[in-house]
């Protein structure tokens, strides 16, 4: 986990992710360079997590990133958001 959120009252970020991933390095890299928090879901140490994460996802690639109920999707699909302008409000709750 990176530094605090600027806002406490934010949504939390979760990703889930397993260890032998560069997608989930690159997308931890980029929360980690806007200042943001999360909280990591290791789905290759915990079955019980990989099929939550199915569950809440539809799919089985990681990383799978929710910004409080919303999911994001991966790695790209968060970064085009970002370049489209919808990530950090997302995150800072002024979208849901």
């Amino acid at each position: 986990m990176t530094s605090p959120s600027p806002d406490p009252a934010a949504p939390e970020i979760v990703m889930y992710t397993s260890a032998i991933c560069g997608y989930c390095a690159a997308a931890k890299n980029f929360l980690k360079s806007q200042g943001l928090s999360w909280r990591e879901v290791r789905v290759d140490l915990d079955a019980d997590e990989r099929q939550r994460m199915v569950e809440r996802a539809r799919r089985t690639s990681v990383p799978q990133i929710f910004v409080g109920q919303t999911h994001v999707g991966g790695y790209d699909d968060m970064m085009a958001l970002h370049r489209q302008g919808g990530f950090l409000p997302l995150v800072e709750g002024a979208a849901s």
